[in-house]
């Protein structure tokens, strides 16, 4: 098949409206069954059965099965790139300048975007990384310097975290609230795993938002001296 054809399945995949609510569900990075999905994107298990079925022939989605129970979730990582990006064609002009002028809340605030921290949060931190040189820009997008792999140690995360995965270290991610940069990656994957291990930040159920506990907040100034709310 041309890359041409396979561009205008895959549209079509992705671009269903209650695929497009599944898909979007499962921006949080969890995996979810069928029920779970169909409730999530207001559709019949029968209807959402038929949209997974299509997304898993076209590798859109992979499936895991455990006991009695189906689990669904991306194939992999690029594709919730894939669908994050498409988020930054939803907003006017109009929408964005009013949002410039009062202070982001819920998931605009911070949320996850598959694995790693997006909205203010999850961009503040990227600023603050350059702005102190722990993650540098070079020919080949983004690397992280001498300080920052000392700096990246007070979180447990060493060279050796990154060993024998073909994922990018860094991958920059346009955050569609923001309209600007956050770390995607593995490393972004790392620090959002190394947070919610340390309870410093917890999910909000049924939703991408992302909150921070009074520990996580302390340790987000004394680290970036990031002022989290």
């Amino acid at each position: 098949m041309e890359t041409s054809d396979k561009f205008v399945v895959i549209s079509s995949l992705l671009c269903e409206p209650s695929r497009a609510k599944i898909l979007w569900s499962l921006l949080d990075g969890r995996a979810y069954t069928t029920t779970e999905l169909a409730v999530m994107a207001d559709l019949s298990i029968t209807s959402t059965s038929n949209h997974l079925s299509k997304l898993l022939s076209g590798e859109i989605l992979k499936v895991e099965i455990q006991g009695r129970h189906r689990y669904y979730t991306f194939s992999d990582d690029e594709v919730a790139y894939v669908v994050e990006s498409l988020a930054n064609l939803a907003k006017d002009n109009k929408a964005i300048s009013i949002e410039k002028n009062s202070s982001p809340k819920g998931v605009k605030y911070c949320r996850t975007c598959y694995d790693h921290l997006a909205g203010y949060i999850g961009v503040k931190i990227m600023d603050k990384l350059l702005e102190r040189d722990h993650i540098v820009k070079d020919v080949d997008g983004y690397s992280i310097s001498t300080t920052g792999w000392q700096w990246l140690g007070q979180l447990e995360i060493t060279r050796d975290c990154f060993i024998k995965n073909k994922r990018p270290i860094i991958r920059p991610c346009l955050d569609w609230s923001e309209r600007r940069i956050h770390i995607a990656g593995q490393l972004g994957a790392q620090m959002l795993e190394y947070m919610l291990k340390r309870d410093w930040c917890r999910r909000v159920k049924e939703s991408r938002e992302i909150i921070f506990t009074s520990q996580g907040k302390k340790a987000m100034y004394d680290l970036l001296e990031i002022e989290v709310i």
